[in-house]
Protein backbone atom coordinates (compact mmCIF):
# COMPACT_ATOMS: atom_id res chain seq x y z
CA UNK A 1 0.00 0.00 0.00
CA UNK A 2 1.23 3.21 -0.21
CA UNK A 3 0.04 7.07 -0.39
CA UNK A 4 -0.42 8.76 -3.84
CA UNK A 5 -3.22 10.94 -4.55
CA UNK A 6 -4.33 13.36 -2.18
CA UNK A 7 -3.89 11.05 0.93
CA UNK A 8 -5.74 8.12 -0.56
CA UNK A 9 -4.06 5.10 -0.27
CA UNK A 10 -3.70 3.22 -3.36
CA UNK A 11 -3.44 -0.36 -2.85
CA UNK A 12 -3.88 -1.86 -6.47
CA UNK A 13 -0.70 -2.48 -8.00
CA UNK A 14 0.12 -0.07 -10.98
CA UNK A 15 3.32 -2.01 -12.13
CA UNK A 16 3.48 -5.52 -12.67
CA UNK A 17 7.03 -6.70 -12.40
CA UNK A 18 7.13 -10.21 -14.13
CA UNK A 19 10.28 -12.90 -13.64
CA UNK A 20 11.09 -15.27 -16.25
CA UNK A 21 12.66 -17.74 -13.03
CA UNK A 22 12.98 -17.83 -9.95
CA UNK A 23 16.68 -17.49 -9.83
CA UNK A 24 16.02 -14.00 -11.35
CA UNK A 25 14.74 -12.22 -8.00
CA UNK A 26 18.16 -11.20 -6.71
CA UNK A 27 17.97 -8.07 -9.76
CA UNK A 28 14.41 -8.12 -10.45
CA UNK A 29 14.08 -7.23 -6.78
CA UNK A 30 15.47 -4.05 -7.23
CA UNK A 31 12.97 -3.15 -9.28
CA UNK A 32 10.94 -3.30 -6.55
CA UNK A 33 12.84 -1.69 -4.23
CA UNK A 34 12.82 1.39 -6.48
CA UNK A 35 9.22 1.27 -6.61
CA UNK A 36 8.38 0.75 -2.55
CA UNK A 37 10.93 3.86 -2.38
CA UNK A 38 9.21 5.70 -4.70
CA UNK A 39 5.89 4.62 -3.17
CA UNK A 40 4.24 2.81 -6.00
CA UNK A 41 2.28 -0.30 -5.59
CA UNK A 42 3.33 -3.10 -7.37
CA UNK A 43 3.24 -6.98 -7.70
CA UNK A 44 5.64 -9.55 -8.33
CA UNK A 45 5.25 -12.51 -10.45
CA UNK A 46 7.00 -15.84 -12.11
CA UNK A 47 5.62 -16.86 -15.81
CA UNK A 48 8.32 -17.60 -17.98
CA UNK A 49 7.53 -17.28 -22.21
CA UNK A 50 8.69 -20.91 -22.85
CA UNK A 51 7.53 -23.21 -19.96
CA UNK A 52 4.17 -21.66 -18.96
CA UNK A 53 3.22 -19.63 -22.50
CA UNK A 54 -0.50 -19.82 -21.20
CA UNK A 55 -0.05 -18.11 -17.86
CA UNK A 56 2.12 -15.64 -19.57
CA UNK A 57 -0.42 -14.46 -21.82
CA UNK A 58 -3.36 -14.34 -19.62
CA UNK A 59 -1.11 -12.28 -17.19
CA UNK A 60 -0.76 -9.84 -19.88
CA UNK A 61 -4.45 -9.90 -21.41
CA UNK A 62 -5.46 -9.52 -17.67
CA UNK A 63 -3.43 -6.70 -16.70
CA UNK A 64 -4.97 -3.35 -17.51
CA UNK A 65 -8.07 -5.13 -15.98
CA UNK A 66 -6.66 -5.44 -12.89
CA UNK A 67 -5.49 -1.49 -12.90
CA UNK A 68 -2.16 -2.17 -13.63
CA UNK A 69 -0.64 0.85 -15.88
CA UNK A 70 3.08 -0.95 -16.73
CA UNK A 71 4.72 -3.85 -16.67
CA UNK A 72 8.36 -4.57 -16.23
CA UNK A 73 9.71 -7.71 -17.26
CA UNK A 74 13.44 -9.68 -16.77
CA UNK A 75 14.47 -12.34 -18.29
CA UNK A 76 17.78 -13.73 -19.60
CA UNK A 77 18.98 -15.96 -22.34
CA UNK A 78 16.17 -16.52 -24.86
CA UNK A 79 14.30 -13.91 -23.17
CA UNK A 80 11.28 -13.35 -24.54
CA UNK A 81 9.44 -12.95 -21.54
CA UNK A 82 9.15 -8.94 -22.45
CA UNK A 83 7.83 -9.63 -26.06
CA UNK A 84 5.53 -12.12 -25.40
CA UNK A 85 3.93 -9.84 -22.64
CA UNK A 86 4.05 -6.95 -25.27
CA UNK A 87 1.91 -9.46 -27.55
CA UNK A 88 -0.59 -9.59 -25.19
CA UNK A 89 -1.62 -5.91 -24.59
CA UNK A 90 -0.79 -2.88 -24.95
CA UNK A 91 -0.10 -1.33 -22.16
CA UNK A 92 3.99 0.07 -22.10
CA UNK A 93 6.33 -3.01 -21.51
CA UNK A 94 9.93 -2.25 -20.11
CA UNK A 95 12.10 -5.22 -20.54
CA UNK A 96 15.65 -5.90 -18.33
CA UNK A 97 17.87 -8.44 -20.30
CA UNK A 98 19.22 -10.67 -17.58
CA UNK A 99 22.93 -11.61 -17.08
CA UNK A 100 23.39 -15.71 -17.42
CA UNK A 101 24.88 -18.16 -20.11
CA UNK A 102 27.48 -18.08 -22.52
CA UNK A 103 26.78 -14.89 -23.64
CA UNK A 104 26.72 -13.10 -20.91
CA UNK A 105 23.29 -11.47 -21.39
CA UNK A 106 23.76 -10.24 -24.66
CA UNK A 107 21.88 -13.22 -26.03
CA UNK A 108 19.26 -11.52 -23.79
CA UNK A 109 19.69 -7.99 -25.21
CA UNK A 110 19.19 -8.80 -28.37
CA UNK A 111 16.00 -10.75 -27.97
CA UNK A 112 14.38 -8.11 -25.98
CA UNK A 113 15.59 -4.80 -27.80
CA UNK A 114 14.61 -6.72 -31.34
CA UNK A 115 11.06 -6.30 -31.22
CA UNK A 116 9.06 -6.51 -34.77
CA UNK A 117 7.02 -3.36 -35.53
CA UNK A 118 3.76 -2.34 -34.00
CA UNK A 119 4.93 -4.19 -30.82
CA UNK A 120 7.34 -2.26 -28.88
CA UNK A 121 9.30 -3.01 -25.72
CA UNK A 122 11.48 -0.44 -23.75
CA UNK A 123 14.77 -2.11 -23.10
CA UNK A 124 16.84 -0.97 -20.36
CA UNK A 125 20.47 -2.66 -19.90
CA UNK A 126 21.87 -5.92 -19.11
CA UNK A 127 20.40 -6.00 -15.23
CA UNK A 128 19.12 -2.53 -15.08
CA UNK A 129 16.59 -3.46 -12.98
CA UNK A 130 16.28 -0.16 -10.99
CA UNK A 131 16.34 1.99 -14.32
CA UNK A 132 13.83 -0.04 -15.08
CA UNK A 133 11.90 0.40 -12.62
CA UNK A 134 12.45 4.46 -13.08
CA UNK A 135 11.37 4.73 -16.56
CA UNK A 136 7.95 2.93 -14.83
CA UNK A 137 8.35 6.10 -12.28
CA UNK A 138 8.93 8.80 -15.41
CA UNK A 139 5.50 6.84 -17.34
CA UNK A 140 3.10 7.15 -14.29
CA UNK A 141 4.27 10.15 -13.82
CA UNK A 142 2.82 11.70 -16.67
CA UNK A 143 -0.71 10.57 -14.73
CA UNK A 144 0.30 10.78 -11.63
CA UNK A 145 2.04 14.34 -10.11
CA UNK A 146 3.04 13.29 -6.89
CA UNK A 147 5.23 10.88 -8.73
CA UNK A 148 6.68 13.51 -10.91
CA UNK A 149 7.50 15.45 -7.22
CA UNK A 150 9.39 12.10 -6.42
CA UNK A 151 11.25 11.62 -9.27
CA UNK A 152 12.48 15.77 -8.91
CA UNK A 153 13.53 15.13 -5.36
CA UNK A 154 14.98 11.88 -5.68
CA UNK A 155 16.97 13.41 -8.88
CA UNK A 156 18.03 16.36 -6.51
CA UNK A 157 19.31 14.32 -4.03
CA UNK A 158 21.53 12.49 -6.04
CA UNK A 159 22.93 15.83 -7.54
CA UNK A 160 23.57 16.99 -4.11
CA UNK A 161 25.40 13.96 -2.97
CA UNK A 162 27.93 13.87 -6.15
CA UNK A 163 28.05 17.83 -5.46
CA UNK A 164 29.57 16.72 -1.77
CA UNK A 165 31.62 13.67 -2.84
CA UNK A 166 32.97 16.11 -6.02
CA UNK A 167 34.32 18.56 -3.20
CA UNK A 168 35.35 16.55 -0.94
CA UNK A 169 37.66 15.35 -3.75
CA UNK A 170 38.52 18.68 -4.40
CA UNK A 171 39.35 19.43 -0.80
CA UNK A 172 41.24 16.27 -0.62
CA UNK A 173 39.22 14.45 2.36
CA UNK A 174 38.97 11.66 0.12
Amino acid sequence: MSILKKGVTMGKPLVGIVLGSDSDLAIMGEAAKVLKEMGIPHEMDISSAHRLPEQTASYAKSARGRGLEVLIAGAGMAAHLAGVLAAHTTLPVIGVPLKSGALNGVDALYATVQMPSGIPVATVAIDGAKNAAYLACEILSIKYPEIAQKLESYRADVRSSLEEKSKALKEGKK
